[in-house]
């Protein structure tokens, strides 16, 4: 009996916590403006009730540059910034990372991810908001369920500093 139970135990715990795939396409639009600078972009989730419940990018110049001064702009990321942003400690090692240029850049995540696997069951949203130097700000929003119990998607077009941005989650 020990032994059933034993080995019972032991295949459940092999397998994977949650193996869901959560995918984001976040497309940066070629502006043709005078002095452009690459936006920072904060990639996260927020819960039913507007708090930020997992971050999962943000780009944003880790140095001063002639492209744009460090951590300077963080704060323009502004939905962000207040419901999460400030009480980081940047870099956040597997989240921060350097601006993107102009292009879609693919985000994959599955179930493990700290952030997605700390999540209790709701509706959530995810959140893109990008800010740059000399530039525009915009905030996009897809809505989602979590758990993933089958495949969902979502899609918002941008009109200024983000193109579009698409959700895949399939369990």
């Amino acid at each position: 009996m020990r032994v059933q139970l034993t080995i019972a135990l032991g295949s459940l715990l092999a397998l994977p916590a949650q193996a869901v795939e959560f995918d984001v396409s976040v497309q940066i639009p070629q502006l043709k403006v005078a002095e452009y600078h690459r936006p920072y972009v904060a990639v996260y989730v927020e819960g039913a009730d507007g708090k930020a419940a997992a971050n999962l990018a943000v780009w944003y110049m880790s140095k001063d540059t002639s492209e744009g001064h460090g951590t300077k702009w963080l704060p323009d990321l502004r939905q962000w910034w207040r419901k999460s942003g400030r009480t980081l400690k940047v870099p956040v090692d597997g989240v921060t990372g350097p601006t993107r240029p102009a292009g879609t850049h693919e985000l994959g995540f599955d179930g493990s991810h700290p952030g997605l696997s700390k999540l209790p069951p709701g509706n959530y949203t995810l959140v893109v908001e990008a800010a740059r130097e000399v530039g525009g700000r915009e905030l996009l929003k897809i809505p989602f369920a979590w758990p993933v119990k089958s495949a969902q998607s979502g899609k918002a077009q941008g009109s200024s500093e983000l193109g579009a941005v698409t959700l895949r989650l399939a369990p």
